[in-house]
């Protein structure tokens, strides 16, 4: 199992790991990471490796088996060795304008209280898709509301339920086609505002800014009607 060091701080940047196997596909799995794996429509972290022997370049990373996280090279030069002394280094870049189109999605479904049918967050933009037989009547209106909640810098903070209290608010899962992960014994939330000024709570495992205000403002771009009932909403980082 591979500690998850984006969970504890997911602005941490870099991090000291050690090599405990190569999977046979080329990955390297370390005992612990600040590179986050895909997974709840977030994209895998990038970055690179040093260790005495080189350097590696990641373009990704992905689960493995076992709660190990596996780190996926850009080329095909020589993996660290086993038990190899290492230090990480994620493309901050690309990492924080995923925690603030991942925020930012939360506040979306926020201000579009429908069940969510899917989504992805990127670099640049996001998106939701809602299980919406009509279009929203005014986008301008809905565009400034999600605005305004990037604007009152609502803190950003991490909870746990058990598996059972989850199962007994059922109306705290937003999302219809994923599941939020149990089976652990509890489930990480995330919050946006607190007591009476709370706008979200959801079960959710990506990563996040500490307040909307980092988010900056957005832009909504077209709404597509995808199926019979689907709507997909397009979330922008405007600058």
């Amino acid at each position: 199992m591979t500690v998850p060091l984006f969970r504890e701080d997911p602005y941490r940047r870099e991090a000291s790991a050690r090599v405990t196997a190569n999977t046979p596909e080329g990955g390297i799995v370390v005992d612990r990471s600040v590179f986050y794996p895909t997974g709840g429509g977030q994209p895998g972290d990038s970055g690179h490796l040093d260790w005495s022997g080189g350097r590696i370049e990641i373009a990704t990373t992905v689960k493995g088996e076992g709660g190990a996280i596996v780190l996926i090279p850009a080329g095909l030069e020589p993996l660290p060795p086993v038990g190899a002394a290492l230090t990480q280094r994620i493309d901050w870049s690309r990492r924080y304008r995923h925690m603030r189109v991942h925020t930012g999605l939360h506040l979306l479904s926020a201000v579009i209280p429908l069940p969510v049918t899917g989504g992805q967050v990127g670099a640049e933009k996001g998106r939701l898709d809602f299980d919406m037989p009509q279009p929203p009547g005014d986008v301008t209106a809905l565009e400034e509301r999600v605005n305004e909640l990037i604007a009152r810098n609502l803190p950003v903070v991490e909870d746990w339920i058990t598996d059972e209290e989850l199962a007994a608010r059922p109306s705290l899962v937003k999302t219809m086609s994923v599941a939020p992960p149990v089976g652990q014994g509890r489930v990480r939330l995330i919050r946006i505002g607190t007591g009476r000024d709370q706008i979200d709570l959801q079960p959710c495992g990506g990563t996040h800014v500490a307040r909307t205000g980092e988010i900056g403002r957005i832009s909504i771009g077209k709404i597509e009607k995808k199926g019979r009932q689907n709507r997909r909403v397009s979330l922008i980082l405007a600058e």
